[in-house]
C-alpha cells in the first residue's frame, strides 16, 4: 500500500475517533490536567478535585504474575489515586479485572517500611460502552461492606462502573458520555474535551501525531504478529524433540527466550 493512500485512510480514521476509542482517549487525557479533574468532578459528584498528576498507558510491573497497563493514571491534592479504564469490550470489564487492578496498585502504592495505615485511598473507574453491570442505571458504585451489619468496611478501596449507554442530557454525567461518544468537537458539551478532540483531528501538529501514534500501532501489531508465528514454531520443535540448542539456532533466537517461550507455554 502506497504512503500517500496510508496517510488518506488514517485521515479518515482519525476524523471518526471518539474518546470512547481507548487508543484516542490515551492521546487525549495524556498529561491534560483539566480533562482529568471535569470527568472526575462529574463521576464522583465531587467539584473541589484538583488533580496533581495525570499519565497514560502506564505499566504496573508484576514480578510474580500479570502486569497491568492502566489507561489513565492520575493523583490528587489529598493524596488518592484513581485509575481510569476505558472498555468497549464487556469482556473487558469484566468484574475481577477491576478487583486485579486495584490489588496491584495497592501493592504499588505502599512503599517498604510504610504502614498499613499508609496506603492511599483509590478509585477503579470503568468507562464502559454497553451497561455490563445489567441495573440499567447510569453509574454504579462498588464498596466493600460488613455484610451482617450492613456497614461499610471503609478501606478504601472504591470500584466505579459508568455505562456509556446513558447519555441522558438532563445530566451531567449524561453529557459526559455524550461527550466520549462524540466524533465533532463542535457537537460537545464540555470545552475542555472538545479543545483536546479538535486539536488531534482539526491541528496539523495534532493531526502529525495522531498519525505517528497509528503507524506505531501497525508496527506493534506486525512485530506481534511476528512474534507469535515465533512462538508457534518454537512450540513446534520442542514437540517434536528438538534441543533448546537446536532451535535458538534455527529460529534466531537465544536459548533464554525459547526458553522463556517453553516456560509461558508450561512446556
Amino acid at each position: 500500500m502506497d504512503k500517500e493512500r496510508l496517510h488518506q485512510e488514517d485521515l479518515q480514521r482519525i476524523r471518526g475517533f471518539r474518546l470512547i476509542d481507548d487508543d484516542f482517549m490515551n492521546a487525549c487525557f495524556d498529561g491534560n490536567i483539566e480533562a482529568t479533574e471535569l470527568i472526575l468532578r462529574i463521576i464522583l459528584n465531587k467539584p473541589d478535585i484538583t488533580v496533581k498528576r495525570v499519565t497514560t498507558q502506564k505499566v504496573m510491573k508484576n514480578l510474580l504474575g500479570r502486569d497491568i497497563w492502566l489507561d489513565v493514571d492520575a493523583d490528587d491534592a489529598e493524596g488518592i489515586t484513581y485509575d481510569i479504564e476505558i472498555q468497549r469490550s464487556d469482556k473487558g470489564a469484566n468484574r475481577k479485572r477491576a478487583r486485579y487492578h486495584s490489588s496491584i496498585m495497592d501493592a504499588r502504592l505502599l512503599k517498604h517500611g510504610e504502614d498499613f495505615s499508609d496506603l492511599p485511598e483509590s478509585y477503579v473507574i470503568f468507562i464502559t460502552e454497553h451497561d455490563v453491570i445489567g441495573r440499567n442505571l447510569p453509574i454504579y458504585f462498588i464498596e466493600r461492606k460488613i455484610t451482617n451489619t450492613g456497614e461499610l468496611f471503609q478501606d478504601g478501596e472504591h470500584i466505579i462502573y459508568v455505562n456509556g449507554e446513558d447519555k441522558n442530557g438532563a445530566t451531567e454525567l449524561g453529557k459526559l458520555m455524550h461527550d466520549f461518544f462524540c466524533t465533532d468537537p463542535d457537537d460537545m458539551h464540555y470545552k475542555a474535551l472538545a479543545d483536546k478532540v479538535r486539536y488531534f483531528k482539526e491541528d496539523e501538529k495534532g493531526v502529525a501525531k495522531m498519525c505517528k501514534v497509528m503507524e506505531d500501532m501497525r508496527q506493534s501489531v506486525a512485530q506481534e504478529t511476528e512474534w507469535n508465528t515465533k512462538v508457534k514454531s518454537v512450540v513446534r520443535w520442542i514437540e517434536m524433540g528438538l534441543t533448546y540448542d537446536q532451535i535458538a539456532k534455527g529460529e534466531d533466537l537465544s536459548v533464554e527466550q525459547v526458553e522463556e517461550i517453553a516456560s509461558q507455554q508450561k512446556l
